[in-house]
């Protein structure tokens, strides 16, 4: 079986590595290959993925290519992970929504949409040379942020073969194992909302729900991805709550966090990037990984350290480090493989995914992408259905509301249609005004003149 990866050459590319790997024999996954056009990054991070991957799979071949036709031709599963325009584009979106005092967050704020309208054509251009080369049965797992946007996008435009992966949800679910002490694998939970705003309206050990006793929980506060909120909210919602919530429920301290912050999220990344880039190249990663992996944890530390804390003000009480042998920690190569185990297996199982609606969300189009638990075989993914008297009224009313936005943007960025971007954000419940909507979407569109060729106002 072979597996791509497209944007190998991404800082996260030795995570990948490590799930692949430690999963490939039981997976009957024999090759992998890791693709990127930024050909630096992919000698030094892609190199690091090779050592990884020696190190738990010797019998895996992990090769490195720029060529995206070598990468698809005869590939049985995709992964995606891009960034067009690199971390300084990503800065500049951010900066010009906090300019009008609007979230810049990249995939729950109007930074998205920017990202949105290079990311897609981009990823169009790789589904067009995958449903070419790849095998008929190809399924790609969309990473990309934002991966609600550009997942709706995708199967408008057709691709169906494509699905959206995130791995906060399954995250959250390890958190609570954590603190719980209890395998993960015992750990379920019924997922519903959009990706980067769902909800878990249980929370299951050994098919027992223990939901209400978990959200009552001082230490769950404490100790997990609730400690972003209060909890009055969260038993309000009667859900646990995905940790991008913050950004809808706690608007203006997020933006005023991030204002009176030194940098924003993404001029962090883009400057950790640069200084692990500068050092990473400076070593001989074949003939001594072991400098590279302490250059490596030292940079990625300081950005996952960071996680979220600009913006709230609290920080994670586990201090990152990357153990290369220890228990895979899943991350959204995890989700990709646990879609593969199913498939393998030839039952029916349930795993978090984004897909389309399919009336499971009431007042949702069944086009619509959603991410919910869903029963998924290698044929079919169904999600599980909601009923509008089973969960708050509020949660499903944010959830149409944003998923109001996805859905033009995306027909905007299909279409080639500048009314609909500034209509969009108009809707976006952390815009919601014309005013602002249309001065942010034409910063957006001079700042992309390069990648909306022959869009329409």
């Amino acid at each position: 079986m072979k597996l791509t990866v497209i944007g190998g050459g991404g800082v996260r590319s030795m995570f990948l590595a490590k799930s692949i790997a430690q999963k490939a024999s039981q997976l009957h996954i024999d090759q992998l290959v890791f693709m990127d056009n930024d050909q630096e990054k992919l000698s030094i991070f892609g190199k690091m993925a090779q050592h990884v991957s020696a190190a738990l799979c010797p019998e895996l071949e992990l090769i490195l290519t720029t060529d995206p036709i070598v990468a698809v031709t005869d590939a049985d599963y995709i992964i995606t992970t891009i960034r067009v325009g690199g971390d300084h584009m990503r800065v500049r979106d951010e900066r010009i929504a906090l300019a009008h005092g609007v979230l810049g967050q990249e995939t729950t704020g109007a930074a998205g949409v920017s990202f949105a309208m290079r990311s897609v054509p981009a990823l169009a251009n790789y589904c067009d040379l995958i449903r070419k080369y790849s095998h008929p049965g190809v399924k790609v797992f969309n990473f990309t942020n934002p991966a609600g946007v550009v997942s709706q996008a995708l199967r408008d435009m057709g691709y169906d073969f494509t699905f959206g992966i995130c791995d906060a949800p399954s995250g959250m679910l390890r958190q609570i194992a954590d603190y719980r002490h209890v395998e993960p694998s015992r750990v379920t939970g019924e997922c519903y909302g959009l990706n980067h705003l769902s909800y878990f309206r249980t929370i299951e050990i050994d098919g027992n729900n223990i939901l209400p006793e978990l959200i009552a929980d001082d230490g769950a506060y404490k100790h997990t991805d609730l400690r972003f909120f209060e909890k009055d909210l969260v038993q309000s919602r009667k859900s646990v709550l995905n940790e991008y919530l913050y950004y809808f429920y706690y608007r203006e301290k997020a933006v005023e966090n991030i204002l009176h912050s030194a940098q924003t999220r993404g001029e962090l990344i883009e400057a950790v990037n640069r200084n692990m880039i500068r050092e990473l190249s400076q070593i001989d990663i074949d003939k001594d990984f072991d400098t590279a992996l302490r250059c490596f944890e030292k940079w990625y530390g300081v950005r996952e350290n960071a996680y979220m804390a600009n913006e709230t003000g609290i920080h994670r009480d586990k201090t990152w480090s990357f153990d290369m042998f220890g228990p895979d920690e899943g991350g959204y190569a995890g989700v990709a493989l646990r879609f593969m185990e199913i498939a393998n297996s030839g039952t029916k199982q349930q795993m978090i995914l984004c897909s389309p609606n399919n009336g499971a969300i009431p007042g949702l189009m069944d086009t619509d992408v959603i991410e919910a638990t869903c029963d998924v075989t290698v044929d079919s993914c169904v999600p599980h259905a909601v009923k509008e008297t089973d969960v708050p009224a509020g949660n499903l009313e944010l959830i149409r509301r944003v998923k109001y936005y996805e859905r033009l943007v995306a027909r905007g960025i299909v279409n080639r249609s500048k009314k609909d971007i500034v209509e969009s954000l108009t809707m976006h419940p952390l815009v919601n005004s014309y005013s602002l909507a249309k001065d942010i979407a034409a910063q957006y569109f001079e700042l992309n003149k390069n990648y909306i060729d022959g869009w329409v106002d």
